[in-house]
């Protein structure tokens, strides 16, 4: 649980010292001051100074120790360099918490990341606990609090609410601050958290779960950082009703980390962000116009089991945008039922079962708009209303959206987009705590970010017997060939192909024919491209031959290379191959990964991502995710493949996280999968180990 006094002395401290204050209103360093008087912070402050006895009308004091009361936040406004002893006055005087807004840290390089970290080390030892440095600041709206240095507190009054902000980008807290209040959201709390040395995203959103102010949770993500912490308070934050929501910068990037499988060049660190985000309960938006928007989508809300939703329209054009962008995202738009159209005839509306129910033609009257709308709601065909509201939400909002405000809404989430600049009809739905959105990508964005939305899942308990075996089979190799990692991966119960190992060629085998041969080294990941590889080999004078000209253009392409022996494995048939990968993610931890496999695993991004190990009904989930895979899912006439033998490797080889963080990463590409009823079987296999 967190601790309450910590939480009262960030967000709510009857004492505050400004280290580094100055008189200057043209300097950032008065601000601090300026806001907590402006906006009628009550506690006592203590502005610290060596050059100054007075500033902004208030006693200054040359350093901490001279304070004569007791300080529960400090906020350190001095050069880098003297941070150290700000931090180490902090220790004598027994501070709770130091805010640090001087930068020059670990956002610099390692040398900035050396002091920070002895900072911290100092801090630690005097019991001192850290926001930031290089932050910007924290408000508590509620208590009047605003002990920042962001210019936006010059401008904006503090409306308190029920929505708080956490922000990696302390330039973003004002901006984030000025948006939310435009759209009608109002604050509890807002916290820039700089460089997370020491109180992370984490921590802070354990604070607010137990805030009574906050309600819903809006996070400004530029990595995530203390990913356990993170996760436990995000599913705390679930269990108490609270919705979390990120932007996360990043969707861009190729991958943080290039590593040498198949696996570490497909997912780059936002992929498995994403699925980090899901496992714990957390909604992510892609726009963030939708930030702002989609709390009150999802306010008193709980994942949905399915997600159809129905359309109704005053304009046509308008509901198509939003539409059109639902379909690129795949969420599910259905025309109304045949008993809500029958309800409706009797009651002298015509509708038709179009996927949108369009009344323009009808205009904005309330006795035809709102019990459609109410039937809507009503109807257990749908799991969430949108509507559409054209030209009348903008010249004449007291009659487009009464009916709206009026709807029997129920439990149904509802939606609402208005295609004109319609402030006054936005701020009427926001009053009413209605979803409102002003663009057809935001609104389409939350919609998506519901349908996404999932209760936190509990990871499965792995097979005990069968990860003692596999860890047996990893030994102290940083790397493992083929043959070693595939007996892993056979221990875990992921069917392996028939195969043996001979040194040189020439040596008989019993294994049958047609066969394949690889090259068996820990130095070569990719044998297709080292010329390691040769396939259909019919009989033991061919494979003679294969063997002894494999090994030569190995030799000649990896001359450094070790070269361990030659497997010979029996060749395999099926409908489809397809990669299943793992890595060890710095920032989330274990994560598996399914997609279409062979060579051209890299060029097409079509995969799903989980955090491992998974069980089998959420296996089965990632099969479906795939669209590469619809050739196994019974598309149009071709064979069904076996889809459940395939979930089952899957949640198998996951089990993988077991060993970390032993394996950094591994992969099987391909994993051949037969028809339905004969399985799957893995083909090759990659596994890499940490070094430790």
């Amino acid at each position: 649980m967190p601790d309450q006094k910590l939480a009262q002395a960030l967000f709510a401290p009857r004492s505050v010292a400004l280290i580094g204050a100055s008189g200057d209103p043209s300097k950032n360093t008065s601000r601090p001051q300026r806001f907590l008087r402006k906006h009628g912070y009550a506690g006592r402050v203590f502005p610290v100074n060596p050059g100054r006895t007075e500033i902004l009308g208030e006693r200054a004091y040359p350093d901490l120790r001279a304070v004569p009361e007791p300080v529960e936040h400090a906020f350190i406004m001095v050069p880098g360099a003297a941070v150290a002893d700000a931090i180490a006055q902090c220790c004598e005087k027994k501070v709770r918490i130091a805010t640090i807004f001087s930068d020059g840290f670990a956002e610099t390089g390692p040398e900035g990341r050396r002091r920070q970290d002895e900072v911290l080390k100092l801090a630690r030892a005097g019991g001192v606990r850290l926001l930031g440095p290089n932050c910007i600041g924290v408000v508590n709206t509620h208590g009047r609090f605003p002990l920042s240095v962001n210019a936006v507190l010059e401008q904006l009054e503090l409306a308190a609410g029920p929505v708080a902000i956490l922000s990696q980008s302390g330039s973003m807290m004002g901006s984030l601050m000025s948006r939310g209040q435009g759209r009608g959201l109002a604050f509890s709390k807002l916290v820039s958290v700089g460089n997370e040395s020491d109180l992370s995203v984490g921590e802070i959103t354990d604070m607010l779960v137990d805030d009574p102010h906050t309600q819903t949770i809006l996070a400004f993500m530029e990595t995530v950082r203390d990913g356990e912490r993170l996760a436990r308070a995000a599913r705390r934050a679930y269990a108490a009703g609270k919705p979390v929501i990120v932007y996360k910068l990043g969707r861009s990037e190729v991958g943080v980390e290039l590593a040498t499988s198949h696996t570490g060049a497909m997912t780059g660190s936002d992929d498995t962000a994403d699925a980090f985000f899901r496992a714990h309960g957390m909604l992510r938006v892609e726009l963030l116009e939708t930030l702002f928007e989609l709390p009150a989508l999802v306010a008193n809300q709980r994942p949905a089991p399915r997600h159809r939703v129905a359309v109704m329209t005053t304009t046509g054009g308008g509901a198509a945008t939003v539409v059109d962008r639902l379909g690129l995202c795949a969420v599910e738009v259905v025309p109304p039922a045949d008993g809500v159209i029958a309800e409706l005839a009797h009651k002298g509306i015509r509708v038709s079962r179009a996927r949108m129910t369009d009344l323009t033609l009808a205009g904005a009257r309330k006795e035809i708009y709102g019990p459609v709308l109410n039937a809507l709601l009503a109807s257990d065909h749908c799991d969430l209303v949108l509507a559409a509201v054209g030209s009348s939400s903008q010249f004449q909002p007291g009659l487009a959206i009464e009916p709206i405000v009026e709807a029997k809404r129920g439990a149904k989430p509802l939606a609402v987009f208005c295609a004109p600049q319609a402030d006054a009809s936005l701020a009427l739905l926001g009053a009413a705590g209605i979803a409102a959105f002003r663009t057809p990508e935001a609104c389409a964005d939350a919609i998506r970010a519901w349908r996404d939305w999932r209760a936190p899942a509990e990871a499965p308990r792995p097979d005990a017997s069968r990860v003692t075996a596999a860890r047996a089979l990893t030994g102290a190799a940083r790397r493992l060939n083929e043959h070693e990692a595939c007996r892993v991966f056979a221990a875990l119960g992921v069917p392996q192909a028939a195969s043996t190992v001979i040194k040189e060629p020439g040596e008989p085998v019993a294994i049958g024919f047609p066969v394949v041969v690889k090259i068996l080294s820990p130095d070569i990941a990719h044998k297709t491209d080292a010329g390691g590889v040769v396939l259909n080999i019919a009989n033991p004078d061919d494979l003679s031959r294969a063997a002894a000209g494999m090994i030569a253009r190995v030799r000649s392409r990896h001359p450094a290379a070790r070269i361990e022996g030659i497997l010979v494995q029996r060749m395999q048939k099926g409908l489809a191959e397809v990669i299943v990968g793992y890595k060890h993610d710095p920032q989330v931890g274990p994560v598996v990964v399914l997609g279409a496999g062979g060579v051209l695993a890299e060029v097409y991004r079509d995969f799903a991502v989980r955090l491992a190990p998974v069980a089998l009904a959420e296996a089965r989930r990632m099969i479906e995710e795939v669209k590469g895979l619809a050739v196994i899912r019974g598309y149009r006439n071709l064979p069904k493949g076996d889809c459940e033998a395939l979930a089952q490797a899957v949640a198998a080889f996951s089990q993988l996280a077991a060993l970390a963080p032993r394996v950094a990463e591994a992969e099987i590409n391909p994993l051949i999968v037969k028809r339905e009823g004969e399985g799957c079987i893995a083909v090759d296999g990659l596994l890499v180990l940490a070094d430790h």
